[in-house]
């Protein structure tokens, strides 16, 4: 990585950490940031995760596994809640580099995407409905939500983002780093448990 990308990707993880950013916009920002011509070419996503790792490793590292650990385990609460879907957390909590400002992003598989929002109804939870970019480029209906963190005393946005059933087989690709990018419950659970003998 030139060290241009590299300033990008370390300005870009500051941002992400201390404001909440996602990736995207946090490296246009770092480019106006620095003063760089709106053509430089950026960093890819896995170079601002390792700046994000870095940066919480020097200024975070006293309390970024307690937000860590309280946001898996709001994101356990709510695919607990909704099983028949289907369940996986993506994003930075799966991942490992949240903070307390991060979101949770929670996949959903299911036959029937009005299902979801049937459920959340019965639930008496409010939601916003819109659609995003899902994992493939395509279209997806995202269910937005907060839901109070009894660890942080704050209110957490959780996204849930409503696939078709068959899609679940993409979903489980490993990525360019050899990681499964997103977890089911167990996997979830998994983390929690081997954090809290750390």
């Amino acid at each position: 990585m030139d060290s241009i990308a590299f300033e990008i990707a370390a300005t870009a993880a500051r941002m992400v950490v201390e404001e909440g950013l996602e990736y995207g916009p946090a490296k246009r920002r770092a480019v106006k940031q620095l003063g760089l011509n709106t053509r430089t070419a950026l960093p890819d996503n896995d170079a601002v995760e390792d700046s994000v790792r870095e940066y919480i490793a020097l200024f975070c590292a006293e309390t970024q596994p307690a937000e860590l650990a309280a946001l898996r385990k709001l994101a356990i609460t709510w695919m607990e809640r909704l099983p028949e879907f289907r369940p996986y957390l993506g994003g930075a909590v799966w991942h490992g580099t949240a903070t307390r400002l991060s979101d949770i992003y929670i996949q959903l598989f299911c036959d029937d995407p009005k299902s979801t929002e049937i459920a959340l109804i019965d639930h008496g939870v409010d939601y916003e409905a819109r659609t995003v970019t899902g994992f493939h480029g395509e279209s997806v209906e995202a269910l937005s939500l907060s839901s109070m963190s009894p660890e942080l005393g704050e209110p957490v946005g959780v996204h849930l983002m409503v696939y078709d059933h068959d899609d679940v087989r993409g979903a489980l690709r490993k990525d360019a780093k050899g990681r499964s990018p997103r977890g089911d419950l167990a996997a979830v659970r998994a983390l929690v448990e081997e954090a809290s003998h750390e």
